[in-house]
């Protein structure tokens, strides 16, 4: 049993080893990311937290293309334990500006495509928005992860999920049995 215990441990904690990491935040990003800096924040005062990275994300509503790179005007979603955006679009807090640096095809993030970026916010700027003026949050886009509509192709959360099976079988003719114990992980 101390055997079995201590193989359980070892593979639990290289399990837990492999999976620490996320396409959707890269881990050399993680120690610049202010955690408790939420959207409602900046969209109040973007001034205040110029310069300052945080995760955000929702559904691209348009996407342009600039001298410089591609601009995404994002509607702001809530983020589930994964960072993805979830939710009706009614749970949004507001838009916000993000420029990508990278040159993306605008045809390649149609309206409603869901992102997450990590993002510096640089400060704020006035468009129209249909008949009124609407203040938008900037930020530069440090890492920009696309959602794919396949389910599959989501990354996992950052910890393991573990099962531990067992089962005990007899055979017939003769006095054998057996059983057996296994331990399966997921990422």
């Amino acid at each position: 049993m101390t055997r079995l215990l201590v193989l359980f441990l070892s593979l639990t904690l290289f399990v837990w080893s492999g999976c620490a990491s996320s396409d959707v935040v890269p881990e050399s990003l993680e120690p610049q990311i202010d955690k408790n800096l939420t959207f409602e924040q900046v969209l109040e005062s973007p001034d205040s937290y110029r310069g300052r990275v945080f995760v955000v994300g929702g559904e691209v509503l348009k996407a342009k293309r600039l001298n410089e790179g591609t601009q995404l005007e994002v509607l702001q979603l809530p983020l589930d334990d994964d960072q993805r955006p979830v939710g009706q679009r009614t749970g949004s807090r507001g838009r916000l500006l993000a420029n990508e640096r990278e040159f993306l095809d605008p045809a390649t993030l149609p309206d409603g495509t869901p992102v997450t970026m990590v993002a510096e916010v640089t400060g704020v700027t006035t468009h129209r928005l249909d008949e009124a003026e609407y203040r938008y949050p900037t930020v530069d886009v440090k890492h920009l992860y696309i959602w794919k509509d396949d389910p599959q192709s989501y990354p996992r959360s950052r910890g393991p999920s573990f099962g531990v099976f067992g089962g005990v079988g007899f055979g017939g003719g003769g006095r054998r049995s057996g059983g057996g114990i296994s331990i399966g992980t997921g990422f």
